[in-house]
């Protein structure tokens, strides 16, 4: 990007006028697109005293450098470096907090969001008719040809009218990552947003109480420049647990349900571990009266809850705590190795009252699941607070 000195001295010019939208944009190793971004910003914008704040999760690839690198010449330039935390919507919200402008915009920075539709929006919510405008990919006028996933696109179809269902709010495309709204607006329940998933918009239509009115405009849905999706694997699973929290999260916490969702499966892994140390690989010294039956039982169902173990602790750092995911060997085996010891306690109390169960009779599926559950919630605490979380 090359800034002569006529841009600077016009960018210190604005400057020195009110604030009146800023552009949040999340990023995750968009380096290559961060320049380019800011070009067609600058070239929308002509006449609106604007801000574009990136939004980076760490990028290994040096997104937020690029971001302040144009910051040093462009004062309208921002950047916030997330450590620790991931997620799109937890972006969205801390980009739309951290602004002065009174109106704040969130769009893509990978080139699939036009900003030529920017100053239409912003129009649109500065004429006082309007309490939110956002671009759709399927109003009459749009396209998603350009994009080349048809795959995606009937996702995204079946996605709408879920989201319409759950937000009460009938838009063709309440999954849009591209939208604008008063700043006094989002502030005023960024406290009730859940921050869960990736669609911010849903959040938002869902959580504000009173009916927003919105203004629709088509959007010409693009492919991407550079750098990689947002949404990983994980994305159905984000969405869905988006919905939950608007619907139970209030009951029951969403990442605790989440983590007992990850227990649930890990009952069935143990099980399963269990009847195969049972009737496999320790058959031979059960019937051959090599061990007793208490004794093959211990030592089946301890291998078997290490098993199930190590299934929920791979699924929580993929689901459950995705916003704070181990990355790497060495972490992932740190990571593991710390949810091992904060969850003996309640390893022991999974071993120690199954074993105590079966002597007195009960069932092997009874005994096991019991164990279980007296140790899910020691466990669900101390793994958040010394696996995932800081000490």
């Amino acid at each position: 990007m090359n800034i002569t000195r006529s841009d600077l001295a016009q960018a210190v010019d604005v400057a020195a006028q009110p604030l009146e939208l800023a552009i949040v944009l999340p990023t995750f190793n968009e380096r290559g697109n961060v320049a380019g971004m800011v070009e067609r910003l600058d070239a929308a914008l002509k006449g609106v005293v604007w801000e574009a704040i990136f939004v980076d999760d760490n990028s290994p690839d040096g997104t937020s450098d690029e971001a302040r690198r144009l910051s040093l010449k462009d004062p309208r330039v921002r950047c916030i470096q997330r450590i620790g935390r991931r997620g799109l919507a937890s972006a969205a919200i801390e980009g739309m907090c951290s602004t002065a402008a009174p109106v704040v915009a969130v769009m893509d920075a990978d080139h699939q969001h036009d900003p030529e539709l920017l100053p239409q929006m912003l129009k649109a919510v500065q004429s006082g008719d309007y309490d939110l405008a956002y671009a759709s990919r399927f109003a009459e006028g749009a396209s998603t040809e350009a994009w080349g996933r048809p795959d995606r696109v009937k996702a995204s179809g079946i996605a709408n009218r879920i989201a319409n269902k759950v937000t009460g709010v009938e838009l063709t495309d309440p999954m849009s990552g591209y939208f604008m709204l008063r700043t006094e607006t989002l502030r005023a329940d960024a406290h009730r947003l859940s921050g869960v998933g990736f669609k911010i918009l849903l959040d938002i239509l869902a959580t504000v109480d009173r009916p927003l009115r919105v203004k629709e405009f088509p959007l010409h849905f693009a492919a991407r420049a550079e750098g990689e999706s947002k949404l990983d694997q994980t994305v159905v699973f984000e969405f869905l647990i988006g919905l939950y929290d608007k619907w139970l999260g209030r009951i029951i916490p969403t990442r605790f349900a989440l983590f007992g969702t990850v227990g649930a499966m890990g009952v069935v892994v143990q099980l399963a571990a269990l009847w195969m140390m049972l009737h496999v690989v320790f058959r031979e010294r059960f019937v051959y009266g090599n061990w007793s039956e208490s004794a093959t039982f211990n030592v089946a169902n301890t291998i078997a809850a290490v098993v199930a173990m190590t299934f929920n602790f791979v699924l929580n750092n993929e689901l459950t705590y995705s916003d704070k995911r181990l990355r790497g060997f060495v972490p992932l085996m740190r990571g593991w190795a710390q949810f091992g010891v904060t969850c003996s306690l309640g390893l022991l109390t999974n071993i120690g009252s199954a074993a105590m169960l079966k002597t007195m009779g009960f069932h092997d599926v009874v005994a096991v699941v019991t164990g279980i559950i007296l140790g899910s919630v020691w466990n669900f605490a101390l793994s958040s607070k010394f696996v995932w979380g800081k000490y």
